[in-house]
């Protein structure tokens, strides 16, 4: 099919660049700079889809992310990407596109079938249907409605591209690059600050790149728009993204953009993803994206052949396609005849322009008789025909009651119409400004601002070319200086014509056709008319939230931005409210329908939970380590030696370690670097114990609660200077603690000055614990005395180990001499191997987790998350000494207090000690007093840790036990499947409970 409908010169396509493209399996051209839809439009192509419900033909509505009818499956790479909106899928050579909600083909739907069955599926038919009988919903109902939900059929094989992500930060973001986005653009960046400027559009200039009636600084409107970006491209301080939208607007000024990298291209290169997320937090922000044209209502208006005006005048004068070779032209508003006058000097037959209002200005009826147009006044579409194609449009005279009569047939091969503006709040609203309802504009325009946020031009009603311009330079150039505090003089370039248009009409227009005959669409894609919100409303529906969930209203892929207003129109008519009263339903991100692809970015595949590993995971694979999972972390269990088990490998490394020496990975450790003037008084809110006379070179047991009062982490704290605090936690709370510190830093505490720094993956730890760990490491140590005495337990000094900057702790989570030397991480795989070859010497060995463990039961030293479940306080696990006793205040302190935390019959971390030494418990095993309770009764505790101790040559576990302090050698039952297990209850610390060992 030649490109019939192309007129033979303008546009911003370029004709020496012609591509091939198929759609539905038939072979078409378009040129470079075609969209999809202008492409099929050049081709006399109209039909390019079946809408949802009854299956109807549909047609390109507009030229802009609003479509709702255009929506094609696009394959790439073997594949098919659904619910592409043809208007903004750029034309590239090779494109395959595919129509949808269609069987067999485009032309013959048996899915038709439910447009005439449609007086049996009014709006909320499902909600009365398929509530009778209760039997049939399961096996009928579900599965029916499962199989004829959605458009267009989901890809079918993983996804084969790459998605980016980036994070930037910025004075202002100007969203939308129409005449007031670039004046803003311009203005912000004359004034020095750091500007992005994003388009969703493949090219910035917006509506400027269609405009011919109007001139600015001397220039074509498009041409004052090449130049202008021109001078942003040549600016060091300005970031331009076109093909770019900016689909959420979020808590302080974060906005996220999708930006579409490679989808324009036939063969793009690999190694560029497909779409790049940016995640931007803008100072100020301008809202630049200017307004949508609404749909008029009225009968039979969703044929394919009817557009939106606007949208005719973008494909003709940006594209070089006409929409038709014999136009009607349907409006309520000066702008329409615009586009009338633009397809008539394009040689294009204007049949008629039908204007509801009966006073409309003296210039456009002078204009139009000099065109030789016809002109009908006081008169509205009653009714089109045609199926795959409009064919006529039926005109009928208002008269001054309101009624309607007959003026006669027109035959045409395209409609476009125009019901007036709608601002684009969708943004604005998302920052979660309130819009405000204008009587004049007849529109919601943006309020108060919730955010450091300033709407300009037609996205806040604002319309007239030149008053756009200088409404755009002001939000620019205030923008700026709220962001920098500077302000730079710009001159304004100043616009000749496109001047403020009048006029508009909201719900349904009035026709002489009886009512519940004829379908009036409000919402395209989804198939809801005007009678079906009027049925919504007669049936109890007045909020227009429920009006909207009743009929699906809104609910398409547009977000009811080309039906919302006209739905309020008719649904406050029939309610006889004011508009403004019946409310507006609720913008909610994404703007614009975004890829699954866009949010996950690189995290799919091996990457959707990265396996994060330790800097002796390869030395501990080499010799055959068992693994476990620890969060995100591949951490060492054990090492088996040939012949063994775990358990005999446990028992061997438990040995070894007290009688010699261990080495043991702790780099999963969370780490926190906490500085500043106030980083003690900060530790002093954050955590029970008291830190301010802490000495430096010293470290303390940490204990963190939550505002309840129960224990969230745990972990050892050195002071490394006055103003220098290493903090650590454990491995799987590192980034909950973090966020926690940050969250009372930035919301309750502002004034102090303190920095924290998650340093988790700076540095690699190794701990060698055992009762040779100094001799073990002293050749290797630089500029610490390791002497008991200048070197302490709880002990923390910054050296060289290995000749590598080191911070050196003196710490124990086994009950042994014990140090853990923090080395940068790029050096931990050589101070692992050294220190595993000098362990290994000393007759020490390696161990895991799993012997961590039982050392640490041994000595009873808590897990948190193990020994506490949320609600665990540090008096159940016997840690009131972590308590400043003398603090004023902390988090959890006053949770503390609380009397259901300090009364009676709290459960308590004891010790158990089965009757036969060989039994080991098992983990979360209930416990109760009687050895054989009654069904229903409530257990008294349950077992925390299990293990069998080597070092006390038996079992041992710890549990929480009510009233559990009070129970010391006192027989409980552990009821098991095979009979119930009595232990004795002690204290929770089995293995050298003075401490000694720790000196040594």
């Amino acid at each position: 099919m030649s490109q019939s409908y192309r007129i033979e010169s303008g546009g911003r396509i370029d004709r020496d660049r012609k591509l091939s493209f198929t759609f539905d399996g038939e072979r078409l051209e378009g040129y470079q700079g075609d969209t999809l839809a202008s492409a099929l439009l050049a081709n006399g192509v109209h039909l390019v889809g079946r809408s949802f419900k009854y299956h109807r033909p549909r047609g390109i509505l507009t030229a802009g992310s609003e479509e709702p009818n255009a929506l094609v499956g696009i394959y790439r790479k073997g594949d098919q990407t659904p619910n592409m909106r043809a208007t903004q899928v750029e034309l590239y050579d090779g494109l395959e596109a595919i129509s949808q909600n269609r069987f067999p083909s485009l032309g013959f739907d048996v899915g038709a079938v439910n447009d005439f069955l449609s007086p049996l599926l009014p709006a909320g038919f499902y909600y009365k249907t398929f509530m009778w009988p209760k039997a049939f919903w399961d096996r009928v109902y579900e599965p029916i409605i499962r199989s004829a939900a959605g458009l267009g059929k989901p890809p079918k094989n993983p996804d084969h591209d790459r998605y980016a992500n980036l994070y930037a930060h910025c004075d202002v973001l100007v969203v939308g690059s129409g005449p007031a986005g670039l004046a803003a653009a311009l203005a912000a960046a004359e004034a020095g600050a750091r500007v992005i400027l994003c388009d969703e559009q493949s090219e910035f200039g917006g509506s400027l790149l269609s405009e011919t009636s109007a001139t600015i600084d001397g220039k074509t409107p498009a041409d004052w728009a090449d130049d202008a970006i021109d001078t942003l491209r040549s600016l060091d301080n300005v970031t331009l993204l076109p093909k770019t939208t900016a689909f959420g607007y979020f808590a302080q000024n974060f906005v996220a953009l999708a930006e579409r990298v490679t989808e324009h291209l036939s063969d793009p290169d690999p190694k560029l993803p497909r779409e790049r997320l940016w995640q931007v937090r803008a100072k100020e922000v301008v809202i630049a994206a200017g307004s949508i044209e609404r749909p008029m209502v009225f009968p039979e208006n969703d044929r394919p052949g009817i557009l939106t005006a606007n949208a005719g005048r973008t494909y003709l004068n940006r594209y070089g396609v006409k929409v038709g070779q014999k136009v009607v032209v349907a409006t309520a508003c000066d702008t329409a005849w615009q586009s009338a006058f633009d397809l008539a000097d394009a040689g294009v037959e204007v049949a008629a322009i039908a204007d509801t209002r009966s006073d409309v200005p003296d210039a456009l009826l002078a204009k139009a008789e000099a065109k030789g147009l016809r002109v009908e006044t006081s008169c509205s579409v009653t009714g089109t025909t045609g199926r795959k194609r409009v064919s006529n449009a039926f005109l009928g005279r208002i008269t001054p009651s309101g009624s309607v009569t007959s003026a006669g047939e027109i035959a045409c091969d395209a409609l476009l119409m125009s019901g007036g503006w709608t601002p684009t709040v969708s943004l604005y609203s998302q920052s979660r400004g309130k819009v405000i309802w204008d009587e004049t504009a007849g529109a919601f325009l943006p309020g108060e601002h919730a955010q450091s946020e300033r709407s300009a031009g037609a996205a806040r009603g604002l319309y007239g070319l030149n008053a756009t311009l200088a409404d755009g330079y002001a939000a620019g150039e205030t923008a700026s200086k709220s962001a920098t505090g500077k302000s730079a003089k710009t001159t304004y370039a100043v616009a000749s014509g496109a001047d403020m248009g009048t006029g508009g009409t909201l719900g349904a227009l009035p026709h002489d056709r009886i009512a519940s005959r004829v379908k009036a669409f409000v919402d395209y894609q989804n198939d809801v008319t005007a009678k079906d919100i009027k049925l919504a409303v007669r049936e109890g529906m007045h909020s227009i939230e429920h009006i909207k969930r009743y009929t699906t209203t809104g609910m398409a892929t547009d977000q009811g931005r080309l039906s919302n207003m006209n739905a309020l129109a008719v649904a406050a008519k029939e309610l006889g409210k004011p508009l403004p009263q019946v409310g507006l339903t609720t913008f909610r991100q994404p703007f614009t329908p975004t890829t699954f692809g866009t949010f996950a970015g690189p995290s799919r595949g091996d990457f959707f939970d990265p396996v994060r590993k330790t800097p002796s995971h390869q030395w501990a694979t080499d010799r055959d380590a068992a693994f476990e999972d620890v969060g995100q972390w591949k951490r060492a269990w054990y090492f088996p030696k040939p012949g063994e088990d775990m358990h005999a490998a446990v028992a061997r490394e438990c040995k070894i370690v007290r009688d010699k020496l261990g080495l043991f990975d702790g780099s999963t450790l969370g780490k926190i670097e906490v500085v500043g003037a106030d980083a003690a008084e900060f530790l002093e809110r954050m955590y029970t114990n008291p830190w301010k006379k802490l000495g430096v070179g010293r470290c303390r047991y940490g204990l963190m609660l939550n505002e309840a009062g129960f224990i969230i982490d745990d972990g050892v704290v050195g002071r490394i200077a006055e103003d220098r605090f290493h903090v650590t936690t454990t491995t799987g709370g590192a980034a909950h603690v973090f966020a926690t510190m940050e969250d009372y830093l930035q919301t309750e505490w502002p004034d102090l000055d303190v920095w924290i720094t998650s340093t988790t993956e700076q540095y690699a730890v190794t701990a060698v614990q055992g009762p040779l760990a100094r001799k073990a490491i002293e050749p290797f140590v630089e500029g610490i005395d390791l002497s008991p005495e200048a070197f302490p337990h709880m002990s923390v000094a910054t050296g060289t180990f290995c000749g590598v900057p080191c911070r050196l702790f003196r710490i124990s989570f086994t009950g042994e001499v014990g140090f853990e030397i923090n080395v940068p991480r790029r050096h931990g795989e050589m101070v692992w191997k050294t220190l595993a070859h000098e362990v290994e010497k000393l007759g020490g060995t390696p161990y895991g987790t799993e012997t961590m463990h039982v050392l640490r039961a041994d000595k009873g030293y808590i897990i948190v998350g193990q020994e506490t479940d949320g609600t665990v306080t540090p008096g159940d696990v016997g840690m009131t000494w972590a308590i400043g006793k003398k603090k004023l205040d902390f988090v959890g302190k006053r949770g503390m207090m609380r009397p259901d935390l300090v009364a009676d019959g709290r459960k308590q971390l004891v010790g158990l000690l089965t009757t036969d030494p060989n039994v080991v418990l098992e983990e979360g095993a209930q416990i109760t007093t009687s050895d054989s309770p009654a069904i229903g009764t409530s257990a008294d505790g349950h077992v925390t840790s299990a293990y069998h101790s080597p070092a006390m040559g038996r079992s041992i576990a710890l549990a929480l036990v009510k009233n559990g302090h009070a129970l010391e050698g006192k027989t409980l039952h552990v009821p098991m499947p095979d009979g119930s297990i009595p232990v004795t209850v002690t204290g929770p610390v089995f293995f050298d409970p003075k401490g000694e060992r720790l000196n040594g």
